[in-house]
Parts: structure tokens; C-alpha cells; sequence
């Protein structure tokens, strides 16, 4: 018993001393804890600081930039419109008001950069090490802005399939959406040097040239598809000459000869009878097949009836111009009937953008028509929407046109590579593609084509191709193309 007591009393001894070293390994440990728990949040205290605060500054420098590419502002203003937007925006995240400080604004004209450095004092929850209970955090930012002008022209389709049916008034949902679209884009502009000019090209079964169908030939029937040829007997009776007139001339001979039912237009055809997919103005001098010269007018072909599901849109085109009034009065006019055909559309919508037809618009008082080509100084978009398959054409069908559907989407899609290669930036919307009506082949063929069209995404963040499926939609992906045009801008 003796030798039993002994080791209780041992044990007993080792575990009084044991209870010491617990106690101060526990207070160590709790210190650290309480350290490492001090510095966690510090960490995340400045990590939010230094989130919240390029947050600031990042929208402080994108939206000055985007305020001297859109001219609402100049160079020298830069300085106090990104202290504004830091004044305003100081408060996000775990910033206060007034924290954040401007360290230094460079604005580079020769690279086009607004870049700031920044910086906040952040107050420390827990004062580590010496350090003191203020940390500084810095951040800084470039944006790229532009003096380059911006010519959008927007095909728009106001065939039958748009027709308000119940509830779904897709054609108001149009309306309303291009309204918006082209307020936002000529909203804050000098009108006497606009920076953003936009044209429309409503259209169904044909375009409704307006004032430009003087540049329309309207065929009749068993008439020659091709406008009168140097030597025919109408021109030489016109000018007792047998060669081409003057251009004014001759579209004043042809016209008065062949008056045009309505100002609708199909497709330009070449000397084989084909669509002529080029953007050539109409004074271009061509050669039919007989080595006779003629100029390359626009048809119209003789099987566009005019009337029913044919029927030329009452909206008509405008040219580019910064004259929203007259843009909104043809959008009032949009009313949903006619056939789908598209091809015709962009290739009215790439004539708005040639500078080949900027002679033509100047002669019917159109405005001064689209500039030359020049990457560092124009950029060049096209926004093509459609809520259906592309099913009308005139020019090749042979008289059946039981294969227009086909006809018609190969043209887009040549006429598409055509304004790719003359640098045209294309966004393409799809309206209510999924439409119950639609079949899955039709659909199939409607999203290709506009896939198709749509130029290349340089990132994930600048979509090309839209897909919307009510109003609310289409207009927001009108205004995301408006935002991605001022990327065009800065990066073409």
C-alpha cells in the first residue's frame, strides 16, 4: 500500500505541474490567436480598401475618358472631372466621403491616356508591430479616349412576323428600343460638329429609298433588268448623242420614262442578272455583257408587286445625319408588314456607310453622307436586327423564286464579309428567335446568319451577336451595342 501511495502521490505532483505549463501554453497560444485574428482582419481591412478604391478610380478615369471621346468635356478638364467622380464615389465600399486623394492626372494627347494615381490613409482596426493605426493604399488606372468620329447606320426589321399580336407588340417594343438608342447616341453633342452621326434602314419586303430612289431603276415587265445602256434609243433620243449622258442627266431620262410605282428598292443587278453585292454609287459606270456602258443604278424588280405582303415599308432611309427629329419621325413610321428581305437591308445599311454614295446624298439634300475610310479617325459600325429567317430575294431567282430563302442569306452573308473588309465593325441582334411559330430549321438558319454577320468578339465582355427575347431586351442590347461602339472607337 505504501509503494501504491507513493505513485498516487507522484502522479498527483505531475499533474499540478502539468496544469501549470497548460496554463501557459493556453495564454501563449491565445495570444497568438488573438494576433493572428488582429492581422486577418487587417489584411481583409486593407484588401477591401484596396478593391473598393480601384473600384473608384476605375470608373473616375473610364468615365472621364468616355466624357472627352464624346466631347462633353475638354483636355483641360480632366483634372476636376475625375476628382468629381472620386468626390462621388468615395463612399463605396468601406471608403468614407472625401478619403480618397488625387495624386497625380496625366493626360496624354499624343496616346490618347487619362491615367491616375491615387491614394487612401486607411485606419486600422487592430495596430500591429509598430506599424501605427493608419495604413496607405494606393491604386492607379489608364483609360483610352478617342477624337475619332463614330458613323452607325441600323437596319431594322418591320416585316409582317413584327405585328403586334395580343400581348406581344413586338414592333412598339422596336419603336421604343430605337427611339432610346438613337437619343443615347446623339445625346451631349455640338450639332454644328457632331461626333456620332447615325443612319436607319427600316425594311420588309424591299427598302423604301425615299428621296435616293432618283438613283432607282424600276423595271417593267419584259423590260431589260439592266437600266438603258449607252446608244439605246432612249438616250439617244434624250441627247441626240450615242454615248452615256451626264449622270444627272441620265437618272433624269430614266426616270421620266420609267416612273417608280412607290420608292421601294429590291437588289442592284450586274450584267448576268445576279445581286450586285459591292457599295459602288450609282454614277459608277458599268459594262453589260454586250460591251455597252450603262450606270450601276439600284433595281427595282418588276416582281415586287407592291401590294399585300409586298408592300414597299412606308418608313423610308436616312442617310447619316445628327438630326434626331428626322431619325425619330421615320422610327414613328414604322408599321409591321411585308416579307423578310434581309440582304436587301444590309445592303442599303452598307451604302450608308460608303463613302461611294456620299455624291448621290449630297444631290437629293441628304447631308453630307459617310466619310472616307480612315481607321485612326472614323470608325464605322453596323447594327443589323431581324426577328426572323431571311426569306426574300429577287435578283438570280430565275423567275421561280422558290429558292429566295437561300439566295437571300448567302447575299447577307457575302454582303457581311464585303463591309468586314472595308473595316465596318458588325453587331447583329436576334429578336424573339425562339419564336413558337418558327420552325427549328428556320431558326437554325436565322441565328447562322446572323452568327455569321457579326464581327469577331475581342473578348467575352464585347459581344458581337445578341439574342433578345422581349422589349426590355432588345433595348438593352441596343445600349450595350451603343457601349461597345465607344470601344470600336478606341480600339479599331
Amino acid at each position: 500500500m505504501r509503494n501504491y501511495g507513493g505513485l498516487v502521490h507522484a502522479v498527483g505532483g505531475f499533474a499540478r505541474d502539468r496544469g501549470g505549463n497548460f496554463a501557459v501554453l493556453f495564454g501563449f497560444a491565445a495570444s497568438v490567436l488573438a494576433l493572428a485574428a488582429g492581422f486577418s482582419v487587417n489584411i481583409s481591412q486593407l484588401y477591401n480598401a484596396k478593391s473598393s478604391l480601384q473600384g473608384v478610380v476605375d470608373a473616375a478615369v473610364t468615365s472621364t475618358a468616355r466624357d472627352l471621346t464624346t466631347g462633353v468635356i475638354k483636355e483641360a478638364d480632366a483634372d476636376n472631372s475625375v476628382k468629381a467622380f472620386l468626390v462621388a464615389n468615395s463612399a463605396a465600399g468601406i471608403l468614407q466621403p472625401d478619403q480618397v486623394v488625387l495624386d497625380k492626372l496625366i493626360v496624354d494627347k499624343t496616346a490618347k491616356t487619362v491615367q491616375a494615381n491615387v491614394h487612401v490613409d486607411v485606419a486600422l482596426y487592430f495596430p500591429l508591430f509598430g506599424i501605427g493605426d493608419m495604413q496607405r493604399v494606393a491604386a492607379s488606372t489608364t483609360a483610352l479616349y478617342s477624337d475619332k468620329t463614330v458613323e452607325v447606320a441600323m437596319m431594322l426589321d418591320i416585316t409582317g412576323s413584327m405585328a403586334k399580336r395580343g400581348n406581344v407588340d413586338k414592333i412598339g417594343d422596336l419603336r421604343a428600343a430605337a427611339r432610346n438608342a438613337v437619343q443615347t447616341m446623339l445625346q451631349n453633342q455640338d450639332p454644328k460638329r457632331p461626333r456620332i452621326r447615325v443612319a436607319i434602314v427600316p425594311y420588309a419586303s424591299g427598302v423604301n429609298a425615299g428621296k435616293l430612289a432618283e438613283n432607282v431603276y424600276a423595271e417593267t415587265q419584259g423590260s431589260s433588268e439592266l437600266p438603258p445602256v449607252a446608244g439605246s434609243s432612249l438616250l439617244v433620243a434624250k441627247t441626240g448623242k450615242a454615248l452615256l449622258p451626264s449622270f444627272s442627266d441620265y437618272i433624269s431620262i430614266v426616270g421620266a420614262a420609267m416612273p417608280h410605282p412607290d420608292n421601294c428598292t429590291t437588289e442592284r443587278k450586274n450584267k448576268n442578272g445576279d445581286a450586285d453585292l459591292s457599295a459602288d454609287g450609282p454614277d459608277t459606270v458599268r459594262t453589260d455583257r454586250n460591251g455597252k456602258k450603262y450606270y450601276a443604278l439600284v433595281n427595282r424588280d418588276d416582281h415586287l408587286d407592291g401590294g399585300g405582303m409586298n408592300r414597299c415599308p412606308d418608313a423610308e432611309v436616312i442617310p447619316l445625319t445628327a438630326d434626331s427629329d428626322a431619325l425619330l419621325d421615320s422610327i414613328d413610321d414604322f408599321r409591321a408588314a411585308g416579307y423578310t428581305a434581309g440582304a436587301i437591308a444590309i445592303q442599303w445599311t452598307y451604302y450608308m456607310l460608303s463613302p461611294q454614295w456620299r455624291a448621290a446624298i449630297k444631290n437629293v439634300g441628304l447631308g453630307n453622307g459617310a466619310s472616307d475610310a480612315n481607321a485612326k479617325k472614323i470608325a464605322k459600325v453596323a447594327i443589323l436586327m431581324t426577328d426572323g429567317q431571311f426569306n426574300t430575294a429577287f435578283a438570280g431567282a430565275g423567275g421561280s423564286y422558290n429558292g429566295q430563302g437561300d439566295l437571300a442569306r448567302g447575299n447577307a452573308e457575302a454582303l457581311c464579309g464585303n463591309m468586314k473588309n472595308d473595316g465596318i465593325e458588325i453587331f447583329t441582334i436576334g429578336f424573339d428567335l425562339n419564336d413558337k411559330d418558327m420552325s427549328a430549321t428556320e431558326r437554325d438558319q436565322a441565328k447562322a446568319v446572323l452568327k455569321g454577320c457579326s464581327s469577331k468578339d475581342a473578348s467575352a465582355a464585347e459581344r458581337h451577336y445578341f439574342e433578345a427575347s422581349t422589349g426590355a431586351e432588345l433595348d438593352a442590347a441596343f445600349q450595350e451595342i451603343i457601349r461597345n461602339t465607344e470601344k470600336v472607337a478606341l480600339t479599331q
